[in-house]
């Protein structure tokens, strides 16, 4: 069959999770061919398990249709396949040459000193830049790049490390458009030149379209169609990664009231990369649900860290009705004018693993002097109303108010959180993917508490890279792209107009 990598019948799942569900895929020698797919389709996944760097629990892997088994990435590496992921593995102060020639193997009858196999990398850079239409100076130290600078480096490390199997995880997802067309075109170059097979892993309709020569569609850990994408109509892409358009679920009647926070071409700083945020506009009324939908990385965590104070802006404007600007207002300030946050990472910003389930409820209340001056705390009010928040949001596992809210499993660890963050009546309410990871039963509760919270008169803001859960609770809903809304739809949402504007702007 020719081909250069083919996977079939792969599983994999973490914790319980079924992140890949009998997933195949096969990519031939000298074609560009784009791995198309949503958030949490599976693409990353099945490329990790490509690159060595996760073991499938079922089916075959093929290289140059020989089966392989896969002992770690320097077992891929000696199969001759390359990854650059979309986090980048590079060794900040050290220069490009350096980085490069960590990951090149050391011949064994090589007794050449580390100068001049430094002097050997530092010209086969040049040579390959050269070839490849690349500027790249080798002496230059790896954190003085700019992002698109760093990628070269990388793709020049796995091609000089000998690949011939080119995976690309999200490579334009941190670049300007053209330093984008840029890169596609130096990679469609090296598979026609060079009969590299390059795998692009994306969710741009717009490269697929241009630069892919297949494509194969992933949705929800299974492989959905590979086809000719010059062949198959744009539409039909769109409905094969988002699925198919499912009725309105029935919602209550609200009644929307002003507009409560209103962003007015928001801009966040940028470090080497374009701006997480680039003018960024839309209002959130009382009374509703704005859900804002996008593929993760396109400025969805910046908006929420701006939101609450968390992340400077520059130029434009964020005002609370019934305040004014909100951009100088502190994070303590910003809680007590009523606003409430449910962060992505429950862990790492909403909870305090070491302290108690009644301390972490009450943490919220101390700036405002709830429970008394924070030298002297009135634990027996907190731990009072923390157990009536427990029983009220139902979170369950908690055997004693005074245990660590680490031993919370996470639908519970979230309606803590909920918990904490709805006891003081929020005016609005940030939830960012407030139900990911969770079950569906937890899932199900939490989005129940923010159908309460707007029918109680709250503005809600709600980001999540899951367009169900978008759909499922917006009464609005907005298009996130590149920092920027691109669109925005009254419901009833019409879910093929929402992802097409989520895949053709990028």
């Amino acid at each position: 069959m020719n081909h250069a990598l083919a996977l079939a019948g792969i599983h994999k799942s973490f914790d319980g999770f079924v992140a890949l569900a009998d997933a195949h895929f096969a990519a031939r020698w000298g074609e560009v061919h784009a791995l198309l797919g949503e958030n949490g389709a599976g693409k990353s996944s099945l490329m990790n398990i490509a690159a060595g760097l996760y073991a499938p629990e079922a089916g075959t892997l093929l290289v140059d249709d020989n089966p392989v088994r896969l002992a770690g990435p320097s077992d891929a590496a000696r199969h001759r396949i390359g990854m650059v992921h979309q986090h980048f593995k590079l060794v900040a102060p050290f220069s490009v040459a350096e980085n490069i020639l960590l990951s090149v193997p050391v011949d064994d009858a090589d007794v050449s000193g580390y100068r001049q196999r430094l002097a050997r990398i530092r010209a086969a850079i040049l040579t390959q830049a050269h070839a490849l239409g690349l500027e790249i100076d080798p002496d230059r130290r790896v954190d003085r790049l700019s992002v698109a600078e760093q990628q070269r480096v990388e793709i020049l490390k796995v091609l000089l490390a000998g690949a011939r199997i080119l995976i690309l995880d999200e490579p334009t997802a941190v670049l300007t458009d053209t330093e984008a067309a840029r890169l596609l075109q130096t990679v469609q170059a090296l598979a026609r030149r060079d009969g590299t097979a390059v795998v692009l892993v994306t969710h741009k309709m717009a490269d697929v379209k241009r630069y892919a020569d297949r494509v194969t569609v992933m949705r929800g850990g299974r492989t959905i169609a590979t086809l000719d994408p010059r062949e198959t109509p744009e539409a039909e892409l769109v409905r094969l990664t988002v699925g198919e358009a499912l009725p309105p679920p029935a919602r209550a009647q609200t009644t929307r009231g002003a507009a409560r926070l209103v962003l007015k071409d928001l801009h966040s700083a940028s470090a080497g990369g374009p701006p997480a945020l680039d003018g960024i506009s839309l209002a959130v009324h009382a009374g509703e649900i704005y859900g804002l939908a996008g593929v993760g990385g396109n400025g969805q965590s910046e908006l929420a860290q701006a939101i609450m104070g968390l992340l400077p802006t520059q130029g434009g404007r964020m005002t609370l009705e019934g305040f004014g600007e909100l951009r100088a207002a502190t994070t303590v300030q910003r809680r007590a004018l009523g606003i409430a946050a449910i962060p992505a990472d429950r862990y790492g910003l909403a909870l305090a693993g070491g302290l108690s389930v009644a301390e972490n409820f009450g943490i919220g209340q101390v700036h405002a002097g709830r429970y008394g001056r924070a030298a002297r705390l009135d634990r027996r009010r907190m731990e009072a109303e923390a157990t009536a928040a427990v029983k009220a949001f139902d979170v369950r596992g908690v055997r004693s108010i005074r245990q660590k809210a680490a031993l919370l499993s996470g639908g519970n660890a979230q309606k803590l959180v909920i918990a904490r963050e709805f006891s003081r009546n929020p005016r609005l309410v940030l939830a960012h993917s407030p139900s990911r990871g969770l079950d569906v039963r937890a899932g199900a509760q939490v989005h129940e508490r923010l159908r309460a919270a707007r029918d109680a008169g709250a503005a809600v803001l709600l980001i999540s890279e899951d367009l169900d859960e978008v759909l499922a609770l917006a009464d609005r809903v907005g298009v996130i792209v590149r920092g920027h809304i691109v669109g925005e739809f009254n419901t009833p949402v019409d879910r093929q107009a929402v992802g097409q504007a989520m895949v053709a702007h990028g």
